[in-house]
């Protein structure tokens, strides 16, 4: 792996860092204190070519490669974390399966509009009872004559209350006392039997919405489907270990953004008359944050190069999603700490970075999970 940059590399972190500082990082608290949609930002990014970069030009994206995303993505979610996660569902979890096990038609009409950011997309894997174990879900798909009826329901479903389009797990198969086939599908909003919840109230990242979604004999042709019948488990595992990359750039930006505020200020601020830097408890404090946000960034740029290979990477993006994660939430901590009660106050930055890290350990598989996946292959054989 190369860690020099290439000049398209160069240049879509100058671009994404440009537009982050002059148009995202100035809205961040207005967006987390009255959680409204980035509606201005979500488009900004699709004409800037952020809501499907590593798609193919001829299909609407920036047709870059997952590098590219990666560093993209930091720079927006340092930003706003919000907006950084609306971006990363409509790459790695909408746009990528469709170009992966999307027919010809299929992309022209479900991924063209969305790596262009002309329409949004969103992922529905999750339900009220079935997050990290989808083997258990309840959303069922039974086939009648040539269409497909839909009836159960998906939580927590990040850009739910806005995307046109969702890519919908259900299982086309049960098998009692063994494992059930699940098939995927593409369901438009406006289809009959289609509804959403209000916005989630949550913790932190208040202007991603999500939201619960509902299917009542959803009737669905087999043009909807995605990929074979009883492969969806194959499509969402594949599509959640890119994802995973997404949400370790998320929580790299999140870190970032309060280690360098927490460098500042330890810089300004004066405690027995010297420097809060000057203390070799605060120095140390900000070595420890450098070493695992530097090391968080190489773990994600291999993922990312494995995932542009065309190789395996799931242990690589469950290694970097787990340490990512969890180091956002460390880094996070010991930032407030040096901007003790400064820190803890709504009036300035990082208790929202405190919040928004948090997330990054559970959505697109919990940490737990990621030990799972990591303990696995590590085993084998």
């Amino acid at each position: 792996m190369d860690l020099e940059l290439t000049e398209e590399q160069r240049m879509i972190r100058d671009t994404a860092r440009d537009f982050a500082v002059k148009e995202v990082e100035p809205k961040a608290a207005e967006l987390d204190k009255t959680g409204r949609w980035p509606t201005e930002l979500v488009k900004r990014m699709g004409e800037l070519g952020f809501m499907g970069i590593a798609v193919d030009d001829t299909h609407g994206g920036a047709g870059m490669d997952n590098v590219c995303y990666a560093l993209a993505m930091e720079e927006i979610s340092r930003a706003c974390a919000s907006t950084g996660v609306i971006m990363s569902v409509n790459n790695s979890l909408y746009c990528d399966p469709v170009k992966k096990f999307g027919t010809p038609a299929q992309k022209d009409r479900w991924l063209t509009p969305y790596a262009s950011g002309e329409k949004l997309g969103c992922f529905g894997l999750t339900e009220p009872m079935s997050g990290s174990d989808a083997q258990t879900m309840n959303t069922v798909a039974e086939k009648k004559g040539d269409k497909w009826l839909i009836n159960g329901s998906k939580n927590w479903i990040t850009n739910g209350p806005h995307a046109d389009t969702i890519v919908l797990f259900a299982i086309s198969e049960r098998n009692p006392g063994g494992k059930s086939k699940h098939t995927a599908f593409l369901v438009d909003k406006d289809t009959p039997g289609f509804s959403r919840e209000k916005p989630d109230e949550k913790l932190g990242i208040h202007a991603a919405h999500s939201c619960t979604v509902f299917f009542e004999n959803v009737e669905l042709s087999d043009e909807h489907r995605l990929g074979g019948v009883g492969d969806g488990f194959k499509v969402a595992m594949s599509t959640l270990d890119g994802g995973r990359i997404g949400i370790a750039c998320q929580a790299l930006g999140i870190a970032r953004a309060a280690f360098e505020k927490a460098v500042e200020y330890s810089k300004e601020r004066k405690s027995f008359g010297v420097p809060l830097a000057n203390h070799q408890a605060i120095a140390f404090m900000i070595a420890d944050m450098a070493t695992e946000i530097d090391a968080a960034r190489l773990l994600i740029w291999r993922a990312a190069t494995m995932k542009d290979k065309g190789v395996r990477h799931s242990q690589e993006s469950a290694i970097a999603k787990l340490f990512a994660s969890e180091m956002a939430t460390r880094v996070t901590h010991k930032a407030l700490q040096i901007f003790g009660g400064y820190g803890y106050s709504r009036e300035f930055p990082m208790e929202r970075h405190y919040r928004d890290a948090r997330i990054t350990e559970i959505y697109e598989g919990t940490s737990e999970i990621q030990r799972i996946v990591i303990a696995a292959n590590a085993l084998k054989g």
